[in-house]
């Protein structure tokens, strides 16, 4: 019963938005599913939206007797109801994968619990998963089985392009996805990787001089503080930084 009610909770959320012509891509577990076939226990769903239209989400499930609000609001707004929660994503946590117009001509048609969704690009969630590696969370199994799964298919010169400057997380990805699937190099495309090693030998040979920056931040919240406050180095998420990353 449990169950039943968690599901009809998410159906009755993914109406509400749908009725009030606020368009949503399903992403986290249930994407895992659809995408990788991961199957995994929840008790949350994850809307995807833009951030021009969270605040009107929020109160439109607010109106229809749900506890809604923004928790960041440069990223996140949650929904309480029966047991389970939805969270409304409009961006990350570290405020580098903005949901944008993309993501909703580029998602997937598809069903979940009975009704028509889109999901999430395999791209986006790539994109946005990449960054998560703080001490008590890791995405980069989610990372690995996507390319596992959706890699020869995939658009990668788009998802380079969504890395910028941060392409060397993504190249962090590809090796620990070559690692964890050494029969699986086809899904990655030798251009890429032949690519993303030039620009690493090229940052390499260019590092003396630079100013000291600790990008850690831009991966966990919490484990690099240290780092930008008694031993000197630069928070990337500082405006004036970010031109120099």
């Amino acid at each position: 019963m449990e169950v039943e009610v968690r599901h009809g909770f998410y159906r009755d959320v993914v109406r509400a938005l749908t009725g009030a012509e606020i368009p949503v891509l399903v992403g986290g577990a249930y994407a895992m599913r659809y995408y990788a076939g991961v199957r995994r226990d929840t008790k949350d769903l994850d809307l995807f939206l833009t951030r021009a239209r969270a605040r009107r989400a929020v109160r439109v499930l607010s109106r229809r007797g749900y506890s809604a609000q923004i928790i960041s609001p440069h990223w996140l707004g949650k929904v309480l109801g029966d047991g389970a929660y939805v969270d409304l994503i409009f961006g990350s946590r570290n405020g580098l994968c903005p949901v944008d117009p993309t993501w909703f001509r580029l998602a997937e048609p598809g069903r979940l619990l009975g009704l028509p969704v889109r999901w999430v690009p395999a791209e986006e969630m790539i994109w946005s998963k990449a960054f998560v590696m703080a001490r008590d969370r890791f995405d980069g199994a989610d990372v690995a089985q996507l390319i596992r799964a959706r890699g020869r298919t995939m658009d990668w010169r788009r998802l380079l392009e969504r890395f910028g400057s941060n392409w060397a997380i993504l190249f962090m990805h590809l090796v620990h996805f070559a690692f964890t699937y050494p029969s699986e190099h086809g899904a990655v495309p030798a251009w890429l990787l032949e690519e993303l090693e030039g620009r690493w030998q090229r940052e390499r040979s260019s590092v003396n001089g630079r100013r000291r920056i600790c990008r850690g931040t831009l991966l966990s919240p919490a484990e690099y503080l240290e780092d930008i406050g008694p031993r000197g180095y630069v928070d990337p998420r500082r405006r004036e930084a970010a031109s120099e990353n």
